[in-house]
């Protein structure tokens, strides 16, 4: 008798059939989610569309007077901004209204003078869903005319330039402009030129209120007269019948201060309160100062300052904390868009001091080496500033030398560099009436005595001929503990690695270097156009050594009353203040020697 047997699929053909399905199955899945997605943007987008042509409808029935912003120029009925609901989505709607002034028939203020300028009006609609899920923008512009001729405008114009610290438009700027006596309230952005201009601005005087900021930049404005302010410089703005109020703002990128306090041993100070203010005033008789702040180091000595305008600034401590000097040397000038690091010496004793400034006037570098006496018929010292810089500005006298002890001299070159024509700068060489395309020069050892913390920094001049390029001028540092013959210096950038380079706008010096007593420095000169070369005249080091600050003193156990203060140094001319009256029991004293 034969037995028939049933065979079934095995565990592997059940497992294996199950992924085929699951793979199909989640085809087909992506596929249907793919195709909602689609669907769902399509109807976003249509949605959007109509929202847009909406409004258009809606504007196309109104008075040509009354299409403008509630609150804007030109003034009329529409929001500056609302939302709309459809298909269950929150959609967001922006529009921008302005008066177009043509030069057809001439502009306001130009050849043709146009005493009406505002000829037509340009509508913008923007349309957003930023909750969506796929966020979507959608814009359209369109242009109203009046039906009627023009007449005399009875308004007048306000044109806002904004620029950089450098003279350079500002693009896209944020403009708020306030006017609460003729009912003005408007938020706009200048053009790529820097430009926002008001054209059919109703007349007021000294009453719109303009700021102007970017995300990023600093801020400026206008003041109104107040009693902290009686005399602004930039008063709130006055437009005038059928004339055009030019006015200009400056902002550029923010920066940060990165200050640390210290005594002379380099031990930190805890919970130092200091102030810090600028030069920039914004209004006069008193003068009032456009930035200033009260700040507090913390447990550990340290505080960073951020969103900082750039300036010029000087510093004070209080509480019961006596300045002895500021590294780098004071006042600090903070550059747009850096990261300054500065030391507050902090000394202690008896609150009766005297701090000298000692500085070259050509340059304003802290000047190593000067000899300071004070006296008085009962008081006399002498004290010498630290080393607080080291600098070339000359190279004249060829290379071969591996320690700096003659500073006409350096260590090599690469043979492109040209250090006496004329004398007193490097430059690229010129072979035939063409400069060379790119060189480099290696100075000699400096030996600062101790080991040293390095600041910044400084070359003259800042500014290249923009025909050599980009970053024309670069260089890079090496220091060591020790200056021995089995010495390896390694040339390093402000990253500490050997593939960055400093720039003319990057001179902070990398923590990396910090400690070592010994410092060289290695320059790279390039152009890209060889009828061009960058030229440097002034290379210079600031440094703590020791955390002495550099180019200054400080007198301790004084008296109020007169003093002889003399100041000298080698090479410069000599300079006496009699009397110099002590009247508190902290005073500061800049003294500045000319070569």
């Amino acid at each position: 008798m034969k037995m028939k047997i049933n065979k079934g699929f095995s565990l592997i053909e059940v497992i294996f059939a199950a992924a085929i399905f699951a793979v199909v199955a989640m085809s087909i899945y992506q596929g249907f989610a793919t195709i909602t997605s689609l669907v769902s943007v399509s109807r976003n987008k249509i949605a959007a569309v109509d929202l847009i042509n909406d409004e258009f409808e809606l504007i196309r029935n109104l008075t040509y007077a009354d299409v403008g912003l509630k609150g804007g120029i030109p003034s009329g009925l529409l929001l500056a901004t609302s939302t709309a609901i459809r298909g269950g989505r929150e959609f967001n709607i922006t529009r921008v209204i302005r008066n177009i002034d043509d030069s057809f028939d001439g502009t306001i203020g130009g050849s043709p003078n146009d005493l009406s300028p505002a000829d037509y009006k340009m509508v913008q609609i923007s349309v957003s869903c930023n909750l969506c899920k796929n966020p979507l923008n959608l814009s359209a512009t369109a242009i109203v005319s009046p039906k009627n001729l023009e007449t005399a405008s009875t308004n007048g114009s306000l044109f806002i330039k904004v620029f950089d610290a450098n003279g350079k438009p500002v693009p896209q700027a944020d403009v708020h402009i306030e006017n609460s006596s003729v009912g003005v309230n408007i938020n706009e952005t200048t053009n790529n030129d820097g430009l926002l201009a008001i054209v059919d601005a109703p007349p007021a005087q000294n009453s719109y209120s303009i700021v102007v900021s970017k995300s990023g930049f600093t801020t400026d404005k206008t003041y109104a007269s107040s009693i902290g302010n009686p005399n602004p410089l930039k008063p709130d703005a006055t437009v005038i019948l059928q004339q055009v109020t030019p006015i200009s703002f400056v902002i550029d990128k923010i920066s940060n201060i990165n200050l640390r306090a210290i005594t002379d041993k380099c031990a930190s100070v805890a919970n130092v309160p200091f102030t810090i203010k600028g030069t920039k005033l914004i209004g006069t008789s008193p003068d009032v100062y456009k930035w200033t702040g009260n700040f507090t180091t913390d447990t550990s000595g340290y505080k960073n300052i951020t969103n900082v305008e750039w300036d010029v600034f000087s510093f004070t401590t209080t509480g019961g904390f006596y300045l002895a000097g500021v590294n780098p040397i004071s006042p600090v000038s903070i550059l747009p868009d850096s990261s300054q690091n500065i030391d507050l010496i902090i000394s202690d004793g008896s609150p009766d001091f005297l701090l000298v400034n000692v500085k070259n006037s050509s340059t304003g570098l802290p000047i190593s080496g000067a000899s300071v006496s004070l006296s008085s018929t009962s008081y006399g010292k002498v004290l010498i500033t630290n080393q607080g810089s080291l600098s070339q500005t000359d190279w004249q006298g060829g290379s071969g030398q591996l320690n700096f002890t003659d500073p006409t001299h350096y260590y090599s070159s690469d043979g492109n560099i040209e250090t006496n024509n004329p004398v007193g700068e490097l430059k690229l060489l010129n072979s035939l009436g063409s400069f060379v395309t790119s060189g480099s020069i290696t100075s000699s050892i400096f030996d600062t005595g101790t080991s040293s913390n390095w600041s910044r920094v400084d070359i003259l001049p800042i500014d290249q001929p923009t025909q050599t390029g980009i970053d024309s001028v670069r260089f890079q540092i090496a220091t060591a503990s020790q200056n021995t013959a089995t010495t390896t210096w390694n040339f390093l950038g402000p990253d500490g690695t050997s593939g960055s380079f400093y720039t003319i706008t990057n001179n902070n010096i990398n923590s990396i270097h910090d400690g070592d007593r010994y410092i060289r420095y290695k320059i790279f000169l390039s152009t890209t156009d060889t009828s061009f070369t960058p030229n440097i005249s002034d290379f210079a080091i600031s440094f703590s050594s020791a955390c002495i600050p550099p180019g200054q003193v400080l007198f301790s156990g004084l008296n109020l009353g007169d003093y002889t203060l003399k100041v000298s140094a080698i090479g410069f001319t000599p300079q006496t203040i009699d009397p110099m009256t002590i009247s508190s029991n902290w005073a500061s004293q800049d003294v500045s020697l000319s070569p």
